[in-house]
Order: C-alpha cells, then sequence, then structure tokens
C-alpha cells in the first residue's frame, strides 16, 4: 500500500481548506504531478474521472500517518469503505507521473457520482481555471 497521495482540487496548497489544515502536520509535499483522468467543474469543487485521452494537474504528499490522514480523507470526500459503490468518491491507487518523470503509485479520489452538467475543465489544473493563469 503506498503512503502518497494525490491532491488535485480544493485540498491542493493554493486553497485555504480548514479540512487540508488540520493534515499539514503529517503532509510531506513531494512535488507537482499528474494523473490520466478527465476534470469537471462541480461549482463548489471539482470531480476527476478515470480517462486515458487526458490529464489532471496536481500535488503529490507523503502520508507520515497513512491511517489517520486516510481516514479524515474519507471523512473530507465522503468515501466510505464498507459502502463504495454510495460514496460520493472512491478511493483508488493510481499511477502519477511526477514533474521529473517519475512514475509513483498514489491515492486519488475519483468522482463517483452522476455529473450532470459539470463543465469539463480541459486545461486539466483546477488552481488555472479557477485563476484564469497559466502555470
Amino acid at each position: 500500500m503506498t503512503d502518497l497521495v494525490f491532491f488535485y482540487g480544493t485540498l491542493m496548497s493554493g486553497f485555504q481548506r480548514p479540512g487540508r489544515a488540520r493534515l499539514d502536520r503529517v503532509l510531506n509535499p513531494v512535488g507537482r504531478g499528474w494523473i490520466s483522468a478527465a476534470l469537471f467543474d462541480l461549482g463548489l469543487y471539482p470531480a476527476a474521472i478515470p480517462a486515458t485521452d487526458a490529464r489532471i494537474s496536481g500535488e503529490v504528499y507523503q502520508m507520515l500517518d497513512s491511517e489517520s490522514v486516510l481516514q479524515a480523507l474519507d471523512d473530507i470526500e465522503g468515501y466510505r469503505a464498507d459502502e463504495p459503490d454510495l460514496s460520493l468518491y472512491t478511493r483508488l491507487q493510481t499511477p502519477v507521473t511526477l514533474s521529473d518523470g517519475r512514475l509513483v503509485e498514489a491515492w486519488v479520489y475519483f468522482y463517483n457520482a452522476p455529473l450532470g452538467r459539470a463543465e469539463r475543465i480541459e486545461s486539466g489544473d483546477y488552481l488555472e481555471h479557477l485563476t484564469g493563469n497559466l502555470r
């Protein structure tokens, strides 16, 4: 089991989400990377859906206490291991390509509900989408 986690939305460092702030002491930044997935704007937060024809940019962190971090993230993301089909997000180990080209496995939360009319974020970068700035 990996001790890495990939954030692509409001849990990234560019946001001041209270649930994330409580985890900072047990997360060690590894760097930026990307996953094969499509990104959608749900309004308050984004949704990633596995896809082979798109990339999502994000941040990779090492969890210093994987069990407690994943439990907290499961609560934040609405993931229930005992009922994954009824969860808002599912948690999967996923290949992540780091900015230096290394390939690692990290936990990623993928959206598990209907997208409705959610706008696709073609850039795959949620922060860029919100600010209109290029990285």
